[in-house]
Order: structure tokens, then sequence, then C-alpha cells
């Protein structure tokens, strides 16, 4: 029973305005991170980390800060290797092969909701 507590307790921290707020905010800046091109995550999180501590967020809120930065900076790269042809980082490399031609075709919408 202590772990349905604990998952109660986890939903309770992760579910607060605050850090909704917070990981609506990490995704929004790491789709922006994800756009530019050698801009992988890891490098949209080690550049976020000093703000994070600047800001004196929580360490639970830094954390669902720095996840979201990471999917954001995920979904961002495929956005230029779809509609640019230019992959940001090794993980959209393949997305270019079906994305880039369905783009071409005007068929980038349904591209991008795929790649999601």
């Amino acid at each position: 029973m202590d772990t349905f507590s604990y998952l109660g307790q986890g939903f309770g921290v992760a579910l607060t305005p605050y850090n909704l707020i917070t990981a609506l905010s990490g995704t929004l800046i790491g789709t922006v991170v994800g756009l530019l091109p050698g801009l992988g995550p890891i490098n949209g999180v080690a550049l976020l980390i000093p703000i994070a501590f600047a800001l004196g967020l929580p360490p639970e809120s830094a954390l669902i800060l720095l996840a979201a930065v990471y999917l954001g900076c995920e979904y961002g790269g495929r956005i230029s290797s779809i509609l640019l042809n230019i992959p940001g980082e090794a993980s959209t490399v393949m997305t270019t092969l079906d994305g880039y031609p369905m783009a071409r075709q005007g068929l980038a919408g349904v591209a991008l909701s795929l790649s999601a």
C-alpha cells in the first residue's frame, strides 16, 4: 500500500499549477532550442541548468523544467528536419527521409503531427 501512497504524493507534486506552468514553459523553450540546428537536447539542458539555479526553483520544479526542455528539444529537432531537410541532431536524421518529401507534397502538417 505504500507504493500507491507514494504514487499519489508524486502526482500531487507534479500536478500543482506551478509545476504545470513550469512544464509548459520548459516545453516551449525546448522547442525553440530544438529548432536551431546543432543545439540538441543535451545542449539545451546544459544551457538551462544555470538558469534553473539562478531562478531559485525548488528541486522538483527544476527537474520538471529540465525534463520538459529535453522533450521539447526532441520535438523541435524534428521540425527543422521535416520543413527544411536539415537534421539538427542524430535522432532526427531518419525523419528527413519521409518528412521532407511529405512537406514538399503539401503534407507538412501531417508529417509534423505524425512525428510527435
